[in-house]
């Protein structure tokens, strides 16, 4: 199997990381990845935060968990008492903007994300996508002035990146492989 294939069957979101900072080439180079996934148009509707200050991670964490705490699905309330970090101690987090009058800025950026995830995992750097950080996007006014997102873009998703505690390569969910029609 090429080295594509084996990072894509390999790769996990992973929930537990070491304190030690990502080096800022290995940075560069998922963000690099994520720049050159296709977006409709080309219009490339992206816009990324990265952040590395823990005290700023804390805060989006902490908020976060609030608001998951008044949701009205039960799941989330449960994860929101749970969780200690939605960002589970990883020292680097990105926050994913699209172009609020883009073409198709959730596809673009979901497509940007995964090239992140994939690079990270071929550097042995895991990470995980976040949606649940929708949470303090949505109720707090102020984040686009906190993130530096410019006008024009709003926060969509997250990712949380960081060296891993345990390398090895844990067995995935069963996929569910009845999900193809051929016509020929």
């Amino acid at each position: 199997m090429n080295e594509v294939l084996l990072n894509i069957k390999n790769r996990r979101s992973v929930r537990r990381y070491k304190s030690e900072q990502i080096k800022r080439e290995e940075l560069d180079q998922i963000l690099e990845a994520a720049i050159s996934a296709p977006s409709a148009c080309n219009e490339q509707s992206w816009f990324f935060t990265v952040i590395q200050n823990a005290e700023l991670i804390e805060e989006i964490s902490s908020k976060t968990l609030e608001e998951m705490k008044k949701s009205p699905e039960e799941w989330i309330v449960n994860m929101g008492n749970k969780c200690k970090s939605v960002f589970y101690g990883a020292p680097t987090v990105i926050v994913v903007s699209g172009k609020d009058q883009g073409y198709s800025p959730i596809t673009d950026c979901s497509a940007a994300i995964q090239n992140m995830l994939l690079a990270a995992e071929s550097l042995n750097i895991g990470s995980v996508w976040i949606g649940l950080t929708d949470h303090y996007f949505k109720t707090q006014h102020n984040y686009k002035e906190i993130l530096n997102i410019p006008e024009g873009y709003s926060a969509f998703y997250t990712v949380a990146l960081g060296y891993k505690i345990d390398n090895r390569i844990k067995e995935g969910p069963k996929k569910n492989r009845e999900v193809f029609t051929f016509i020929e």
